[in-house]
């Protein structure tokens, strides 16, 4: 039994090693789970018309990433999008090595109508291997999300709805955390916060100003942010297109959310 757990250690820190995160314990894990539900209660009582909201195809871009993180959030999508919204899940492969992800993969996705793989000739970094995507998709709405991700249900609807308002909103979701170790799910315990960037021009988070609390009717409200992290978002494709999409000259990801924010 030792030894046994020994190895297993061994395997779990091998596999943190490669993917900074529990990829041992990952692969043990459902890749259809649910998360539990810890919302406002108020979510629960949005009413959407969904026959007038737009279509969305969502992007995901990786490299080397390991199977079953990128296999989860392909089903989570999958699994908690309403098939009326979802035109279609693009992945797009920045040129990765790793044997998985080759056969193996188009294999996995082959039998997923909705998902579609894209190769890149070569390492194109995050920006480009996203553009990649984002000219291929059909829906009205790109969304974008990293390639360790899990969906609740009702994640979908509310960022289409704003941008059905409104066409030139970007929108992101609260960000939830996942532990890195446990992939125990944890929520988020805080209140939401705003992007800002410091004068170096990284990212920053900050609580939400006085005025924007008193503007906001609802505690689900729409909260008005100068900056977005990046990872996750929505924005309608032809409005991409209308500010230029990304600057195809930034080659790894950390800039482009603040880049794109200003704009």
């Amino acid at each position: 039994l030792k030894a046994l757990e020994a190895e297993e250690l061994r395997l779990q820190e091998e596999s943190v090693r490669l993917h900074q995160i529990n990829i041992y314990l990952s692969d043990r894990i459902s890749l259809h789970r649910r998360l539990p539900e810890r919302w406002n209660p108020l979510c629960k009582e949005k009413k959407y018309d969904y026959d007038h909201l737009p279509t969305t195809s969502v992007i995901i871009a990786f490299y080397n990433e390991a199977w079953s993180t990128l296999l989860r959030t392909v089903y989570s999508v999958l699994e908690t999008s309403p098939d009326i919204l979802l035109e279609e899940v693009i992945l797009v492969d920045d040129y990765s090595d790793r044997e998985h992800l080759k056969e193996r993969l188009a294999n996995e996705l082959s039998s997923l109508p909705k998902v579609r793989l894209i190769r890149a000739n070569k390492r194109e970094g995050l920006v480009r291997a996203r553009l990649l995507g984002a000219s291929a998709a059909k829906g009205e709405v790109l969304t974008f999300l990293d390639c360790h991700c899990e969906c609740h249900e009702g994640w979908l609807e509310p960022l289409l709805q704003r941008i059905g308002e409104e066409e030139s909103a970007v929108v992101c979701p609260v960000i939830d955390v996942i532990d890195w170790n446990t992939f125990e799910y944890l929520g988020n315990p805080g209140e939401p916060q705003i992007g800002g960037f410091d004068w170096r021009l990284v990212f920053t988070w900050h609580v939400v100003p006085e005025r924007e609390r008193v503007r906001m009717r609802s505690p689900i409200d729409v909260i008005r942010s100068p900056t977005m992290a990046g990872g996750l978002f929505a924005v309608s494709k032809k409005y991409f297109e209308y500010l230029g999409s990304y600057d195809t000259g930034m080659e790894v990801w950390g800039g482009e959310n603040l880049e794109f924010s200003f704009r």
